[in-house]
């Protein structure tokens, strides 16, 4: 096998393994998303563990938490498109500086593509988010998410974990 192949079966597998993450982080979120959509009126709420957990359908305008949830339509829906793609970008640059080696922290940037490109996807058809995951004790409510997400959470604490606890690739 010449240098190049070998090079060129590696650059397949890595960015194959980024998007293998990442469609089904996209693909899930998706999916569950239309069933919420088809299946559960809007601000109607199914209890899974009644006290903790239910599936509840909102639509969520902002960003996380709500962030900007206040503005503008318009200036609102552009922003969060131009971050995203800057967003997405600077994803995918990182990605590619990251050897082969450190593979938990390639999975967590994948993990955070996907759930951005997840909530984009919602952001270009309805021009909000659709979340349905509904965590609470009591009265005190998470906000409500999806999981898209869940992706860019569980991302970001691997990104973290991995900055704090092991040297950075780049």
């Amino acid at each position: 096998m010449t240098g190049a192949t070998a090079d060129g079966e590696t650059v397949i597998r890595k960015y194959g393994r980024f998007f293998a993450i990442s469609g089904a982080v996209i693909v899930l979120d998706q999916l569950t998303k239309a069933l919420v959509l088809q299946h559960l009126p809007l601000h109607q709420s199914i209890p899974v563990i009644p006290g903790f957990f239910s599936f509840t359908h909102v639509h969520n305008p902002g960003g996380a938490f709500g962030f900007m949830a206040q503005h503008s339509s318009p200036m609102r829906h552009w922003l969060f498109l131009v971050a995203a793609f800057f967003a997405l970008g600077m994803i995918l640059y990182f990605y590619h500086q990251t050897p082969k080696s450190h593979s938990l922290f390639g999975g967590a940037l994948a993990l955070i593509f996907g759930g951005a490109v997840g909530n984009m996807i919602d952001r270009l058809r309805f021009g909000e988010v659709v979340d349905f995951l509904d965590v609470y004790i009591g009265y005190m409510h998470w906000p409500t998410f999806n999981i898209a997400d869940s992706g860019v959470t569980v991302g970001v604490a691997i990104f973290i974990f991995h900055i704090l606890f092991k040297k950075m690739p780049i």
